[in-house]
């Protein structure tokens, strides 16, 4: 979908799109038109239950009058806030309307009162995150099924400044879009040297990627992380990505993401129904390197690592048992209990890699890590844990404001000594049923070296069965708009609105 803007001016085909505040109330260029149509708008809106709620869509067949096809009346709600959020709700649900009715072009006119030209803007923002489709396998599809909007313009009066905000918000989308394709891959396609070689593109826009085969993090004593891929014939990858925005000194800021490719559980297998949904456990690396590319796109002012710890968990002649010790790169010893508990494995080698290599001023991890999140949590919001509470409050900030809304978990030295072993330093479950998200998380924590850390458990938030406004069914890329924000916010040189 090729997305524009202009200065207004008469639309003469497809569909012209018509902001409504709530209470059915027309901006101007909407009352006008209105006027022009009869009262033919004002009338469909009195004989529908269409009243400018935030989201809402009313599609009119348009009176000769107006020169289209049809009129799309979207709802702005009470207009006017300062938060972006719904205005790329509405924007969603703008192309949502729009391509649903088979409309291959149209044009939004956005004459509201205030910041109309970042309002255009964030409109686009939320109009091409709904347009993501994944049909790259889909060798039929009925005409229903495919896209037909191919065009959306947005008419403001100082088009060019609105051109200007929309693009580093463009770029976010870029990442986002990598993200959700990475996480929606089926696994006999994406796997640990494959989704490492896919990162590898960044460096067209200056990412420097280093990728450690399994000899190279044998030789660092990363035998967690080694432990998890050995039942695979697929070999495990440490992804090493850095972005050099910011000083030449400055440190950096940490990403480390779970990139578990397809988690069979390992000889402690998980049950068959629904196990094909483990191709997105990858989902956490699958948003660090989104992230990467968002922040490199926009050339963010600021110093970026981002870590991917990739391997495949399978059962096997050669895979790791329960019970089993493994010693990581810290040193410390692990007794793996249950070879489903893989996750914290992985992360355990590459956070500690992490801080003992770059020095970050702090570090966040995401991973899919524990379906007691889920339980907690549900779909709304994801899991946060940390060490500091800085960082804990700046991420919340950067949930709220862009809706990818996190919540913050207890964490505490009686929940620690639940992972105490008998036999070695830790083990990788407590044994009991009770606040497993909670012990995973002070699991990851032995790993950070008292760095300012946080833990994202993204399990109930990194797939979406149902469409909501900027998110289509499928793999949503949580995190890649949050982390972006949170980088803005509080860390560049020279911070821009995206």
């Amino acid at each position: 979908m090729q997305i524009s803007f202009s200065p207004p001016r008469q639309v003469k085909s497809g569909t012209i799109v018509l902001l409504v505040a709530e209470g059915r109330k027309l901006t101007p260029e909407g009352a006008a038109l209105d006027r022009k149509s009869g009262k033919a708008l004002s009338r469909a809106m009195d004989a529908s239950r269409f009243t400018g709620k935030a989201e809402e869509t009313l599609a009119v067949l348009a009176p000769a009058s107006l020169g289209v096809a049809r009129v799309l009346l979207a709802g702005i709600g009470k207009g006017g806030a300062k938060d972006r959020a719904p205005w790329q709700n509405c924007g969603g649900a703008i192309f949502a309307a729009l391509n649903g009715a088979g409309e291959k072009t149209a044009a939004v006119l956005v004459d509201v009162a205030a910041d109309a030209l970042d309002v255009a803007a964030h409109l686009a923002y939320g109009a091409r995150l709904r347009s993501y489709r994944f049909d790259k396998y889909r060798t039929q599809q009925k005409p229903e099924q495919k896209p037909s909007l191919a065009s959306l313009a947005f008419q403001v009066g100082d088009a060019a400044a609105a051109k200007a905000a929309f693009t580093p918000l463009d770029r976010i989308v870029d990442g986002v879009f990598l993200t959700r394709d990475l996480v929606s891959e089926p696994p006999n396609i994406l796997y640990p040297e494959s989704l490492a070689a896919r990162a590898k593109a960044l460096t067209k826009l200056g990412v420097s990627v280093e990728i450690l085969d399994e000899k190279k993090m044998a030789q660092l004593g990363m035998g967690a992380l080694l432990g998890v891929g050995q039942g695979s014939a697929r070999p495990p990858r440490l992804l090493v990505m850095q972005w050099k925005g910011g000083g030449a000194k400055e440190p950096p800021v940490a990403f480390v993401g779970k990139g578990i490719t397809f988690d069979t559980g390992g000889i402690s297998i998980k049950p068959a129904d629904h196990m094909w949904d483990m191709k997105y456990d990858m989902g956490g690396a699958g948003t660090v390197i989104g992230l990467m590319m968002a922040l490199a796109g926009r050339k963010a002012k600021v110093n970026v690592v981002g870590i991917g710890a990739l391997a495949e968990n399978m059962p096997g002649g050669k895979a790791q048992r329960p019970g089993d010790i493994v010693t990581s790169m810290s040193g410390q010893t692990i007794e793996v209990l249950n070879t489903d508990a893989e996750g914290r494995l992985v992360l355990a080698d590459a956070l500690w890699y992490c801080q003992d290599r770059f020095k970050p001023k702090l570090m966040v991890n995401l991973a899919t890590l524990t379906g007691a999140i889920v339980i907690a949590l549900g779909s709304e919001h994801a899991g946060l844990f940390s060490n500091d509470d800085k960082l804990a409050q700046q991420l919340t900030a950067a949930g709220l404001a862009t809706g990818e809304k996190l919540w913050r978990m207890p964490m505490g030295e009686a929940y620690n000594k639940m992972m105490d072993s008998d036999a070695a330093d830790v083990k990788n479950i407590s044994g009991g049923r009770g606040a497993s998200s909670i012990t995973a998380a002070t699991f990851l924590e032995r790993f950070v070296n008292k760095v300012p850390w946080a833990h994202l458990d993204i399990a109930g938030v990194a797939w979406t069965d149902k469409d909501k406004p900027t998110v289509p069914k499928g793999a949503t890329a949580f995190g890649v708009r949050l982390l972006n924000r949170f980088v803005r916010d509080n860390f560049e040189r020279a911070p821009k609105k995206a």
